[in-house]
């Protein structure tokens, strides 16, 4: 399924410095029933966002209107837990096309990289310097450049390289996923499957 082609993301970001968020809590396992990768949305963060009544928790940043963007700025060791899928649907469908932390748990490094989320590591002193960018002005901007594998703080100019596989960055900066990275290959695959003798 191709998705958004990802080069150069400059965005408000939403921050979330909480530690060991895992996939239960970005979406919860009674939502997993559908197999399509829409409304996920919906119930990201669910049960930290809404109370038992349907109506929204107060003091979530995701309730808070001032804070807005397609960035999401996360502590450390994100996405642990399940393995689940679900979790890197959730944060796309909301709206989100960048997750930044200081650590991501591999499996939803790898989910959130197959469906056009950027998972983005720097170091904890950066990500720190994030928040408090964000928290001096809600409105900051940060820009991901992809193909510079960059992140700057536009307010301040402070910067930090992130590393990324290339493949999976040919992916993203194409908006590939791995069925479409073999699909853009067909005429070269054709081409050695008629010369080759098996």
């Amino acid at each position: 399924m191709a998705y958004d082609k990802f080069t150069v993301l400059t965005s408000s970001a939403v921050p979330l410095p909480i530690e060991n968020v895992d996939t239960d809590q970005i979406i919860p396992a009674r939502f997993l029933k559908a197999t399509e990768r829409k409304g996920f949305g919906d119930n990201l963060f669910r049960d930290w966002r809404f109370n038992n009544d349907d109506t929204p928790k107060q003091d979530f940043v995701l309730n808070n209107p001032i804070y807005s963007g397609k960035i999401l700025v996360a502590g450390k060791n994100f996405g642990s837990g399940s393995s689940r899928e679900h979790a890197a649907w959730a944060i796309y469908d909301y709206g989100f096309r960048c997750v930044i932390s200081s650590f991501f748990a591999d499996i939803f490094k790898g989910n959130s990289l197959n469906i056009g989320i950027l998972p983005v590591t720097v170091s904890e002193a950066f990500v720190d310097k994030i928040f408090k960018a964000i928290e001096a002005d809600p409105k900051t901007e940060l820009e991901v450049n992809l193909p510079e594998q960059k992140v700057t703080i536009l307010a301040t100019g402070e910067s930090e390289s992130f590393d990324i596989n290339g493949y999976k960055k040919h992916n993203m900066m194409n908006g590939f996923d791995d069925i479409d990275y073999l699909q853009a290959m067909k005429s070269e695959i054709n081409s050695f499957a008629e010369k080759s003798i098996y």
